[in-house]
């Protein structure tokens, strides 16, 4: 769903202790350079210019330098279907900064509303994440239907097996491959990017008039049936107790 918890100077007193969060943090280093240790894993390091996401329950440390400058995001359910912490450069143009400075500069403040401009920064960030995620860690085939994913995952009329059948590959050879790269198959990376998107569509302020149907029908599924029956298995519960229950804790 993309929702910001925080958002400010990254915690320097979790700095040099081992820890892990119940949600995803996310750090753009504004200027200096740093690294996370992983306990289970290869350091991750950053400089000015890139952004981190650490997964909930991935125990870090973090080493940056004395004059590094760290924006700090805690989210809960971001957009992108990755399981793992990853890095990633933002443009040339620095947009994706730009979202993580906005998101700093309004959850300080005191505006009225400013959870709806803070959701659709979540937006925002969750996309440039997802987009901006270095290629070169995919082999071409991947790439390429990940990217067939991206662009068409909330148009009912795409067909996921159609695309892979068309390529050059021996469809399960495929289907290994994109596991193995991506830690889940075409077809979960898909599901995942739908409820997210399910999610987020059900809980937004500007979007809770839109009916079961016509939020199935924007992530995706051309049978509300259906797709209640996939929100179901997501979430463990219906759509509408998904919206009583966040309507309840919000």
């Amino acid at each position: 769903m993309n929702t910001i918890l925080y958002a400010g100077e990254h915690d320097q007193a979790l700095n040099a202790d081992w820890h892990s969060h119940p949600h995803w943090e996310l750090l753009y280093c504004a200027a200096g350079e740093g690294a996370y240790q992983m306990e289970n894993s290869d350091p991750l390091s950053y400089q000015a210019g890139q952004a981190v996401a650490i997964p909930p329950g991935a125990v870090h440390m973090d080493f940056p330098a004395r004059d590094a400058r760290r924006i700090h995001l805690a989210m809960e359910a971001p957009a992108f279907p990755f399981k793992t912490p990853f890095r990633v450069d933002d443009g040339p143009e620095g947009h994706m900064g730009a979202a993580f400075a906005q998101a700093e500069h309004y959850y300080a403040s005191k505006l009225r509303g400013r959870e709806l401009i803070l959701s659709a920064l979540g937006e925002l960030i969750g996309g440039f994440m997802t987009v901006l995620r270095d290629n070169r860690e995919f082999s071409a085939a991947v790439e390429r239907i990940r990217s067939s994913i991206l662009q068409s995952y909330s148009n009912p009329a795409f067909e996921l097996d159609q695309v892979i059948r068309q390529m050059p590959f021996n469809y399960d050879y495929l289907r290994k491959l994109f596991q193995k790269e991506m830690g889940l198959t075409p077809l979960r990376y898909m599901i995942d990017l739908r409820m997210k998107k399910a999610g987020g569509m059900l809980t937004a302020a500007w979007t809770r008039e839109y009916s079961v149907a016509e939020v199935a029908e924007n992530c995706g599924f051309s049978d509300a049936l259906y797709f209640s029956r996939v929100f179901k298995k997501y979430y463990g519960c219906s759509p509408s107790e998904f919206v009583k229950r966040r309507r309840e804790t919000g």
